[in-house]
């Protein structure tokens, strides 16, 4: 009963002449071939297999999702019943072990596909929070946790200190993404518009971070 409204609430929601339902879900996919390619570019120095590889690309691109899915109570979970899921991750994980080999990627690529990554699963999590009538403090929280959890298994089981627990601002752009969507909501924007912003802000921060190396301030002990 739960899954059906939250169905109904995305059918009712239209984008242009597309199904908003079906825009998010296209989204999703993005989100899931954009992450496990940055699985794929963090794994590649840590001498794995092409399994061990696949293996790390799917837990970066699933992982949030899951973790998400869990918490709202939605079952079954998103890539069990979807198997395009599975399949977009392989193809992608494929694709960039292809490519690096052929021409190794800037240092800089991982960044921007986490940072794509992260905007539109941090979105994408949140309007799925949304449709479960979810507070807003809520929202943002299953946002966040949705857009960061990939990347920090990935750099869990790869060795890596994660991005989330060093001075790099990434949680906070999540944050601040959907905090800016809902707050355009509840001031009149349509729920469309607000999406765009909201993830192109997640975009924007994470790669200005990056460009100019701008970091929270550390806390340390007087």
């Amino acid at each position: 009963m739960r899954r059906d409204l939250e169905q109904e609430c995305f059918q009712t929601m239209w984008f242009g002449n597309v199904g908003w339902r079906a825009l998010l879900y296209y989204f999703d996919l993005a989100g899931v071939a954009v992450f496990a390619a940055s699985g794929v570019l963090s794994a590649r120095d840590r001498d794995l297999d092409l399994l061990g590889v696949i293996v790390v690309a799917a837990i970066t691109a699933i992982g949030g999702g899951t973790l998400r899915d869990l918490l709202l109570n939605r079952h079954p979970i998103f890539w069990v019943t979807d198997a395009w899921y599975l399949v977009i991750i392989i193809a992608s994980a494929l694709s960039t072990v292809a490519y690096v080999r052929v021409r190794p990627a800037p240092s800089t690529t991982l960044l921007v596909a986490d940072a794509l990554g992260l905007a539109l699963f941090a979105l994408s999590g949140a309007q799925l929070a949304e449709a479960t009538q979810c507070p807003p403090l809520t929202v943002v929280l299953m946002g966040t946790m949705t857009g960061v959890t990939g990347g920090v298994l990935r750099d869990v089981i790869t060795a890596q200190i994660p991005l989330i627990l060093r001075r790099e601002i990434y949680a906070t752009a999540a944050i601040v993404g959907v905090a800016l969507y809902l707050t355009l909501q509840t001031l009149g924007m349509p729920r469309a518009p607000a999406f765009w912003v909201g993830m192109i802000v997640v975009v924007a921060m994470r790669l200005l971070a990056i460009r100019w190396s701008l970091h929270l301030p550390v806390f340390r002990k007087f």
